[in-house]
Formats: structure tokens, C-alpha cells, sequence
């Protein structure tokens, strides 16, 4: 091989192995400087949806701004109405749902809540609403949802303009500020076949769960809906500060039953005595946000715990029931747990000394053979799947949990670029190896 041959082909080998690296590097590396450089961010006191647009609603229906399915809005509302338009079908049911946020120290009674509703244009109320959500002794955030329900012979079923309406409740010594909301508007498809089971399922008796009592593994609670804290079967460790909440989530698949208690341990006093009602309380929501259960016991400082009901099993039919708690467990989904420490706890223990939370989970039964959507549920945020499953083993937010799936494309992408790389240095070394066996007689053809 000439000089020139051999440093075309030591130029060709240098730049296939430094694009590999780099390529490698940058898949496996995604802004890594960036990263190291930017310092940590507090948490917020409750995190908003990634995204989520700006909206005002109108003080009337005429000013209504338009809320579209499956994205969040973001609008703030002091005591009063708000309106928003919604474009419906007459093919899916529908849930509009609103998490007020009241700031930390907020002063609220137990008068002050949160009404949403769906309502026709004609301004008639839509069945099954409206939904509501009160505060107990401290200013949380607070969920309410307003339901479109698909079934047959009942009004609001045609497809057109409705209108969406979120009532704020303020007694008159309450802070009177407008506080955030966040807004979400959720579509369940209709069944393939037409023709939905119409008949409440028998009467579930409700029973206190049996639950495990192996060694809690520490999980940290999320904010809010957004970045609530994966959980499943287990017992999972937290601390609590006075005046705050922790949200987590559980996957629960049809036919599936969720059991769960959440004790707080003795805390770290400054006083031989304090007790504050309603210390510890626990509520449950289902995948479209609507509280299903919530129950609060008094905290004294010391060894004090709440245990929910066991849910009734996931089921499609739960929608047509008259009792609320097993009306709100109609979709196989992400159910939400909200866990508050009272402010009032601040008055006999100590700042520094966040008290320890141990949440007990079982969740047992099927999963039971889906309902026939005419269209994919997990396209509207509803079902389970592996991934949700993955995430509730790992213990990951739904922000970690998305990032968990795109590192694993990155990699999938590496690797199949590490492949092509590979190959096309193969066959480099392969024209090497050929040449090289060539002489200086065999590089063409000799002529007679």
C-alpha cells in the first residue's frame, strides 16, 4: 500500500472512531454541562402541570375562553364564578376538574370550598353534578371535578358548546385573594359495542384492608397531582412538616382494590401537651382528580394513624352506583393519595423536627379483563401499562418517569447508531485487511 493510500485510510479510521465517541458521548450525555452548572431550584409549595397555558375565564359565559381535552390551563379566581367553553362530542364521557391552590397560612373556614359543573348552553345543569370539595382546618389543595356521563335517555348527551362553571366559596374572614387553579379537561371514550352496562354494581361493604408490615422504604411525597410520588403494595416512609401536603399515586387496574393507612410517629415536643384537631388527614382521589375518600384524626404528638376503607374492585359499571366512594373507582388509572400534617402541629413540636409518616399499601385482585373502548384509553390518560407499573417499582414521579422513558429512546438510538458506527468500521478494516494482502504486483490487472 502506498504512503498516500495508508494516510487516506489512518484519516478514515481517526474520524469513524472520533464520531463513534462523540456520537456515544453525546447520546449517553444529554446536556450534561448544562446541567453540573445549574444550581438547585426550591420546591414549589404545589407544582403546576409542564405546559400548562395561561387562560382567564369570563366572569359570564359570553366571555368564556375555550378549554380543549386532554391539555391543563392555568387561571387564578378569588370568591366568585368563572366560566369556560367546552367543545363536547356525544361519543365519550367527559371530566372537567379544577385544583385550587391556596398559599401556606391562608386563612379558610370550613364553609370555604370548591363547586365546578357542566351545563348546557341553554344553562341547564348536566346529571351528576355538581362536584364539590371543602377545606377542613387548613388551607390545602383542593380538587373538585364536574362530570358529562354518557348513557342513554338523559340530557347533555348531543354533541355542541357546554360551558363549564367553577364556583370559589369565601366566608368573609377568609382570605379573600385570587389564588391559582389549575384546570384539566379529560375524555373517556365510549365502548366499542354501544351498549355500556347500565346497572349499579351490588353493594360493596366497606372493611378496614389488611395490610403489610414489612420494612417502610423511604419515599418522598410530590407537591400535588403533577408530581406525585409512584407507589404499590409496600410500606413506604415520608416525614411531614406542620401545614403540609404530600401527594403520591397508585396504579390500579380493573378489578383491582386498593387498602391503605397512614400513621404519623411521636414527634419532638416543646410542650408537655398540644393537641390539634384534625392532625393528620388522608384523602383519596381517583384518575380524573375527584375525591373519592378522605377521613382526618387528632394529632397530639404522639402515635396517631388513619385507615381508609377498602376501595371497592376498579369496574366500569361503579360510574351508575349511589354511593360516592365506589361511584369514584369507574377507570383503571393513577389514583392519587393526599397526605396533611396540621399547621396547628407547629404549636407543641419542634421546627426543625419534621415528623415521620408511614403509609401502609395493599392493593390485591385482578387485574380483571378490560371494557371495550372503541378507541385507546392510555391516549386519554386512563388504563395501566407496563410503563405505570415500571413506575410504581422504581418509585418515580410522572416528570422522572417521562424522563426515564426518553433516556431509554436516547439509548435505543445509541445503540442502534453504535451498531451502523460499528458496521461501517468493519468494513473499513475489512478494505484494510484486503489491501494489505494485495502486493505491490496485484494492485490491477497485468497487462500481456
Amino acid at each position: 500500500m502506498s504512503k498516500i493510500g495508508v494516510g487516506v485510510m489512518g484519516r478514515v479510521r481517526t474520524t469513524v472512531l472520533a464520531g463513534a465517541a462523540a456520537l456515544a458521548l453525546a447520546g449517553t450525555l444529554p446536556g450534561a454541562a448544562s446541567a453540573a452548572a445549574a444550581p438547585p431550584q426550591p420546591a414549589p409549595a404545589y407544582r403546576g402541570a409542564e405546559g400548562a397555558e395561561r387562560i382567564r375565564g369570563g366572569p359570564v359565559s359570553a366571555d368564556a375562553p375555550l378549554v380543549a381535552a386532554g391539555r391543563a390551563y392555568a387561571d387564578t379566581i378569588g370568591p366568585g364564578e368563572r366560566f369556560y367553553r367546552l367543545n363536547l362530542d356525544d361519543a365519550s364521557s367527559v371530566y372537567f376538574s379544577a385544583v385550587l391552590q391556596p398559599p401556606r397560612g391562608a386563612e379558610v373556614g370550613y364553609s370555604d370550598g370548591l363547586e365546578v359543573e357542566i351545563m348546557t348552553k341553554e344553562g341547564e345543569r348536566c346529571p351528576n353534578n355538581p362536584g364539590r370539595a371543602g377545606f377542613g382546618y387548613d388551607p390545602v389543595p383542593l380538587g373538585a371535578v364536574a362530570v358529562r356521563r354518557l348513557e342513554e335517555d338523559a340530557a347533555c348527551q348531543g354533541a355542541g358548546v357546554y360551558f363549564a362553571k367553577v364556583t370559589r366559596t369565601a366566608a368573609k374572614d377568609s382570605d379573600q385573594s385570587a389564588w391559582p387553579v389549575e384546570l384539566l379537561l379529560q375524555r373517556e371514550p365510549g365502548l366499542a359495542s354501544g351498549n355500556a352496562p347500565a346497572i349499579a354494581p351490588g353493594v360493596w361493604p366497606s372493611a378496614s384492608p389488611t395490610l403489610p408490615g414489612s420494612e417502610p422504604v423511604a419515599r418522598p411525597g410530590g407537591t400535588g397531582f403533577n408530581d406525585a410520588r409512584a407507589l404499590g403494595s409496600g410500606v413506604w416512609r415520608d416525614d411531614l412538616r406542620p401545614g403540609q401536603t404530600r401527594f403520591y399515586r397508585v396504579p390500579l387496574d380493573w378489578g383491582q382494590q386498593l387498602g391503605l393507612s397512614a400513621e404519623l410517629a411521636d414527634a419532638r415536643m416543646t410542650k408537655s401537651y398540644g393537641s390539634a384537631p384534625g392532625g393528620l388527614t388522608v384523602a383519596l382521589y381517583s384518575p380524573y382528580r375527584g375525591q373519592i375518600e378522605d377521613k382526618a384524626v387528632a394529632y397530639g404528638g404522639k402515635q396517631a394513624g388513619v385507615t381508609l376503607p377498602k376501595t371497592a374492585p376498579v369496574a366500569y359499571e361503579n360510574r351508575f352506583s349511589d354511593t360516592g366512594q365506589v361511584r369514584g373507582v369507574r377507570l383503571a388509572g393513577w389514583y392519587y393519595i393526599a397526605v396533611t400534617l396540621g399547621a396547628k402541629v407547629a404549636e407543641f413540636t419542634e421546627d426543625a423536627s419534621p415528623v415521620p409518616l408511614t403509609l401502609r399499601m395493599a392493593v390485591t385482585g385482578g387485574p380483571a379483563r378490560a371494557p371495550a373502548y372503541g378507541e385507546s384509553l392510555s391516549a386519554a390518560g386512563f388504563g395501566v401499562g407496563a410503563d405505570d407499573r415500571a413506575a410504581a417499582r422504581d418509585g418515580l414521579t410522572a416528570p422522572e418517569a417521562a424522563e426515564a422513558a426518553g433516556g431509554r429512546s436516547v439509548m435505543r438510538v445509541v445503540a442502534g447508531a453504535g451498531f451502523g458506527a460499528g458496521t461501517v468500521l468493519l468494513l473499513v478494516l475489512g478494505g484494510w485487511f484486503l489491501l494489505g494482502r494485495r502486493g505491490p504486483g496485484e494492485q490491477g490487472p497485468r497487462r500481456a
